[in-house]
């Protein structure tokens, strides 16, 4: 291969879909990853994802989301793949809580379709949850499941396709920018190219080394749960994803049984940790913790644990992305850390880092998500 135009280091969620948009493209790209993606032991798996579009985190998030969609279609379109299935989102907790007010803004600001429901509404037209009396709900139709690891498969694929190498099994140990470029050293040896993009999920930290120190690894549990009586209730096409505020500030989310048991998920309440000494095997008080929701919101689904795995999170401080470039060296892009959030936006921020690579900015606005928000921490 000639050498590269761009290097991606980290193959995950936003490295795959850079990879993906920078080769259809016609760019030469060389991408690395420690593991051979999809794999389970970073951030990318967990055989579904949510989308949604009534976003609570801030409204500033869906215009991102309305071309992640359109992103997500095209990906579907030249993969040939099914990669994404519409459920409808419930998003349900206090009418003063985060969750719902947030999710309303968003969908107020942005004109998003979407009802409002008591916890009666949401009894009578889910009946597999229950949830307590003052809750009130957000319904947006265009909500679902992605499916992780064909996501990234069915961008890889294509960025072989168009021409780039990927190096799998084969980790980034050292990188360093000069001049124009950039330096690349793996187990292979040492590459160079103009630019380089770092998307390495929760192996950021050590590749930034002191200015990682931001940045904060969180375990986090999946669990899918098979249902403990009527689980046609709980199948895709009569349960959508739910997100739940459970206390103030406190949340976990829900996804249907496309075959594999109904999932659930604490958001954010997870021990800090690191990739290389993360607790990996679920324990018995993390499927505590766990059923101890699933019996609240819905027990008829609350049945034995089927599977948990352990994902990891990558935080900033505020919970928001990390995309920029870095500040010593423009020829060097930054992406993830996502927070938790972040997959359903790998779509476009593929083509964002694409377009960082290339043209040197996005039509997007990335302040937001820029180091600068962080102070003296980064």
């Amino acid at each position: 291969m000639p050498a590269p135009d761009v290097i991606v280091v980290g193959l995950g969620a936003m490295g795959s879909a850079a990879a993906w948009q920078l080769a259809r493209r016609g760019r030469r790209v060389l991408g690395f990853d420690r593991f051979s993606p999809p794999h389970t032991m970073g951030s990318t798996h967990g055989r579904s994802r949510i989308i949604r579009e009534a976003y609570f985190e801030h409204p500033g998030y869906v215009p991102l989301l309305r071309r992640a969609y359109e992103c997500w279609a095209q990906l579907e379109q030249e993969s040939g793949r099914r990669l994404l299935r519409q459920t409808g989102g419930l998003m349900a907790g206090p009418e003063s809580g985060v969750l719902f007010t947030g999710a309303r803004r968003s969908a107020l600001e942005h004109g998003l379709p979407h009802e409002v429901l008591t916890a009666a509404e949401i009894r009578r037209r889910f009946p597999g949850f229950t949830p307590p009396d003052d809750t009130v709900g957000l319904l947006e139709p265009r909500a679902g499941m992605l499916w992780p690891e064909g996501c990234v498969e069915a961008a890889l694929e294509l960025a072989r396709g168009a021409g780039a190498e990927l190096r799998t099994g084969e980790a980034v140990t050292s990188w360093r920018a000069d001049g124009d470029g950039v330096s690349v050293t793996s187990a292979g040896g040492t590459h160079r190219a103009p630019r380089l993009i770092l998307s390495a999920g929760p192996w950021m930290p050590s590749l930034l080394g002191a200015r990682g120190r931001a940045l904060q690894v969180e375990r986090q549990l999946f669990h899918w749960f098979a249902a403990a009586r009527n689980a046609e209730m709980f199948r895709p096409e009569r349960c959508p994803v739910a997100v739940w505020e459970y206390a103030p500030d406190r949340i976990f989310a829900t996804q249907p049984d496309a075959g594999d048991g109904l999932k659930a998920g604490i958001h954010h309440e997870g021990e800090t940790t690191d990739p290389e000494h993360v607790r990996r095997e679920p324990t018995a008080e993390d499927e505590s913790a766990m059923r101890r929701l699933v019996e609240r919101y819905m027990p008829d689904a609350a049945g034995r644990v089927l599977e948990a795995r352990v994902c990891l999170y990558t935080n900033t401080p505020d919970h928001h992305f990390l995309i920029d470039v870095h500040p010593d060296h423009p020829q060097v892009i930054l992406a993830s850390p996502c927070s938790g959030h972040g997959f359903k936006f790998a779509s476009v921020i593929g083509e964002i880092l694409a377009d960082l690579a290339t043209e040197g900015h996005s039509r997007f606005d990335l302040s937001p998500f820029a180091l600068s928000r962080l102070g003296n921490v980064f």
